[in-house]
């Protein structure tokens, strides 16, 4: 597998979202913060929760999607599709290693979804839609990616000689 292939091609998609219209990006930060919320409390009453996330990382979920919500913001004001693509790379690599599974995020983006289409008037959803859109159908890449990375730095912080046994 070609990991830089598949950086390469997130890149090039993720240049082809387009900034949402000022309207758009403000409502959605007028309401982030309670779709946050909504978005916590629909997962944590998922049945599978644990299975995703780790017994442990209940709060951590909480804190992702209020740090998502806000990350969003920034992005529908400002797109910057290296950054997004980049820094959803960093996501991937951090919760993984802290044991959240790659379930997670279809399961976690398909809430955001709903609330969104609930939440928001219909021409603000339409706008922000082909963003969550893409870091569904991308999860794939953004795994691929992340178990290499994972892999390289498991492997970097092996011993570099080996131990004496008496």
């Amino acid at each position: 597998m070609d990991i830089e292939k598949l950086k390469a091609e997130l890149h090039q998609t993720s240049h082809q979202l387009v900034q949402p219209p000022k309207v758009a990006a403000e409502e959605f930060a007028q309401k982030s913060e309670a779709m946050a919320a909504l978005g916590s409390e629909q997962f944590r009453n998922r049945t599978d929760v644990n299975n995703l996330v780790g017994e442990k990382n209940i709060q951590m979920a909480h804190d992702n999607n209020r740090n998502f919500a806000r990350f969003m913001i920034a992005m529908f004001e400002n797109y910057t599709p290296d950054v997004f693509v980049e820094t959803v790379l960093w996501v991937f690599r951090a919760y993984r290693a802290h044991g959240f599974q790659t379930t997670y995020w279809p399961a976690n983006l398909n809430i955001w979804l709903e609330i969104l289409k609930t939440e928001l008037q219909p021409e603000t959803y339409k706008a922000l839609y082909p963003f969550y859109n893409w870091l569904i159908i991308n999860i794939p890449l953004f795994a691929a990616i992340s178990d290499n990375d994972i892999a390289k730095l498991n492997l970097s912080i092996q011993p570099t000689h080996p131990t004496h046994q008496s």
